[in-house]
C-alpha cells in the first residue's frame, strides 16, 4: 500500500487527493474481507510516507484542493474553478466506477458531449466525484453514503458535509484495522522505506549499470548510502510508534535491492524482504527458471548479521495484477487454483512457499466491485483447499528455517529486474542531476556555522522526500506533467528552507 508524498511542506496543501481517495477505496476494506475467511492469512505491505499523509487528513493537517472544491457552494465556483472539476472529477475507471451510477454517468456523458453543465450538474459532480471512490462495501455499510447513492441528484450542500466526514471516519479507523488483524495473527504487516526510495540508485546510482550495463548515467553521480540508511531507520522507528512492535520484514519499495543495502536492514532489525523471481536467477547466474530454488526462502549471511529472502512468483502475481480482471470471476478463480494445483503436482512431498505479491490498490478498480467478487471468491477456494494453505512469512519461517544460501544479491527491482523506470532516461537522469546538486547543497550547509538559522530537521525531511521513487517513475510517462511539478515543487521549497533562492531552471518543466 503506496502513495508518494504529496503534501507541500511549507503551506500544509496538496492538488492531488489520491491518499485519501484509495483511503476509502483499497486499504482498510482489504482487511476487513478477511473476517469472513479466518483461515486466510496475508501480508499488508504500509509504506510511512502514506500513513503519515492518512493521519494528516484524520487531523485536519492537509488542505486538499478536491475537498476545498467540493465543499465550494456552486454560485462561488469561478470559470476556472468549474473547469478544473470538469476535467478532474471524473479521474476513476468509467467502465467499473462511472458507468455503474446513472446520474454519475449521465454526467459524464454529457461533458464527452462537451454540453453545457448547469448549476445542480456541478453539485451532482461535486458529490458523486466523492461518493463513487467509497470501496462497495462502504457504499452499503455507511448508512448515510447508503443513503446518498439511493438519492442518485439534486444533492445540496450538507450532502457535501456528510460524505466529506464520512471519508475522513474511514481514514481514521484504517491503521486500527490494521492492528486489529495484526494482534489476532492473521495478518502480518511490513513495511518499505519510509518516503519509498529505491535504496540502491541511493547507495549509487551508478549501481543501475550493474543491473543493466547499457543503461545510461546522470552526468552527476548521485551516492548516500546514509540517505538509503536514514530511510530504513525512520521507516522503523515509526512503524514501532504506530504498531507498538518492531516489524519482522520489509517490502524494499519497487522490490529494488543489491549487496550494499543489506548491513542497513540487518541493523535496523530487519528478519525478511521480498524481490523479484529475476533478482533470484541474476544472483544464482542461471539462464533458466528453476522453481524448485523460487519455491524456497534464502538466506543472506553477512558480516552483520544474516536475513532470509523470499522472491515473488512473477507470474502468478502479475495475473492478478494485469489480466485476471478481464475474466469471468470463476474462471480467474479457477485457473489461479490450478496453477497452484500443478505446482503442488509438481514438488510432490515437499513443502514449498509460493509468494504472490502485488500492488494493494491500482488493480480492484479494474475488476467488477473493486474486485471483491474476485477475491471472496479467492479466499473461499484457498480455505476449502487440502493441497495448499496461506500463510504469513513470519509463520512460515518459524517451522520452515531457509536453508539455501545467496553470497551474493544482484542489483535489480520487480520491473524486469533493472532500475530503467527511475533512472537512464534524459528526463530522468536530469532530475537526478537536480537532486544531486540540492542534496550537496545540504552536505555543505549542514557543514557551516550560519546552518543555525536554518530549519535544518525540515530540509533534511524535504530532502527525503525528493528522493522518493515516484517522481523518476513518471519522468516520460505522465502526460499531465503533474509529477514533474511535484519534483519541481519539492525541490524549490528545499532551497526555500535553507534560504537560498531555487535555480531558475525549477520553474521550467524537465
Amino acid at each position: 500500500m503506496h502513495q508518494p508524498y504529496y503534501k507541500n511542506l511549507l503551506t500544509g496543501a496538496t492538488d492531488a487527493p489520491w491518499v485519501r481517495l484509495h483511503g476509502i477505496k483499497d486499504y482498510l476494506d482489504m482487511v476487513l474481507m478477511l473476517e469472513k475467511f479466518p483461515a486466510v492469512r496475508q501480508v499488508f505491505n504500509v509504506v510511512p510516507s502514506l500513513v503519515e499523509q492518512l493521519e494528516d487528513y484524520v487531523s485536519g493537517n492537509i488542505k486538499d484542493r478536491f475537498v476545498q472544491l467540493t465543499m465550494l457552494p456552486v454560485e462561488q465556483l469561478t470559470n476556472q474553478d468549474k473547469e478544473f472539476i470538469r476535467q478532474r472529477f471524473f479521474s476513476i475507471n468509467p467502465d467499473k466506477c462511472i458507468a455503474i451510477h446513472p446520474r454519475y454517468y449521465e454526467l459524464y456523458l454529457k461533458r464527452k458531449a462537451n454540453k453545457e453543465f448547469s448549476p445542480q450538474d456541478y453539485l451532482d459532480l461535486q458529490i458523486w466525484f466523492n461518493l463513487a471512490w467509497f470501496d462497495p462495501v462502504y457504499r452499503e455499510s455507511i448508512p448515510e453514503v447508503r443513503a446518498l447513492v439511493a438519492k442518485g441528484r439534486f444533492f445540496d450542500q450538507e450532502d457535501k458535509r456528510v460524505v466529506i466526514e464520512k471519508q475522513i471516519a474511514v481514514l481514521k479507523e484504517t491503521i486500527p484495522g490494521y492492528k486489529k488483524f495484526m494482534q489476532s495473527g492473521q495478518i502480518e504487516v511490513i513495511l518499505s522505506p519510509y518516503y519509498h526510495p529505491i535504496l540502491p540508485l541511493l547507495y549509487n546510482t551508478k549501481l543501475a549499470k550493474e543491473a543493466n550495463p547499457r543503461s545510461s548515467l546522470p552526468q552527476i553521480n548521485f551516492s548516500y548510502p546514509q540517505d538509503a540508511k536514514a530511510q530504513v531507520d525512520l521507516a522503523v522507528k515509526f512503524y514501532e510508534e504506530r504498531f507498538g512492535v518492531r516489524p519482522t520484514g520489509m517490502w524494499p519499495s519497487e522490490e529494488s535491492v543489491c549487496q550494499h543495502i543489506l548491513p542497513f536492514l540487518i541493523d535496523a532489525g530487519i528478519n525478511w524482504i521480498v524481490a523479484d523471481e529475476a533478482i533470484l536467477f541474476k544472483s544464482l547466474k542461471l539462464k533458466k527458471r528453476n522453481t524448485e530454488l523460487l519455491y524456497q526462502p534464502h538466506l543472506l549471511e553477512r558480516q552483520e548479521g544474516a536475513m532470509n529472502i523470499v522472491f515473488r512468483d512473477r507470474n502468478l502475481s502479475d495475473m492478478i495484477g494485469f489480466s485476471y480482471h478481464r475474466w469471468k470471476t470463476q474462471d480467474a478463480v479457477s485457473d489461479f487454483m490450478k496453477h497452484l494445483e500443478n505446482i503442488a503436482v509438481a514438488c510432490k512431498n515437499k513443502d514449498i512457499l509460493v509468494t504472490v505479491d502485488m500492488d494493494g490498490e491500482n488493480a480492484w478498480e479494474y475488476y467488477a466491485n473493486d474486485g471483491h467478487d474476485f477475491l471472496e471468491s479467492l479466499y473461499q477456494r484457498l480455505s476449502e483447499a487440502d493441497f495448499v494453505k496461506t500463510t504469513t512469512v513470519k509463520e512460515y519461517l518459524k517451522i520452515h528455517p531457509a536453508k539455501r544460501k545467496i553470497k551474493y544479491l544482484a542489483a535489480g527491482s520487480w520491473i524486469y529486474g533493472e532500475f530503467a523506470k527511475w533512472i537512464g532516461s534524459a528526463k530522468k537522469n536530469k532530475a537526478w542531476e537536480y537532486l544531486a546538486l540540492a542534496r550537496k547543497e545540504l552536505t555543505d550547509i549542514s557543514h557551516q556555522p550560519q546552518s543555525a538559522n536554518v530549519n535544518l530537521e525540515l530540509a533534511w525531511k524535504q530532502m527525503y522526500v525528493l528522493e522518493g521513487s515516484d517522481w523518476f517513475w513518471w519522468y516520460g510517462d505522465d502526460d499531465s506533467g503533474d509529477f514533474d511539478k511535484l519534483f519541481r515543487m519539492h525541490l524549490a521549497n528545499f532551497y526555500n528552507i535553507i534560504g537560498k533562492e531555487p535555480p531558475d531552471y525549477v520553474n521550467h518543466p524537465i
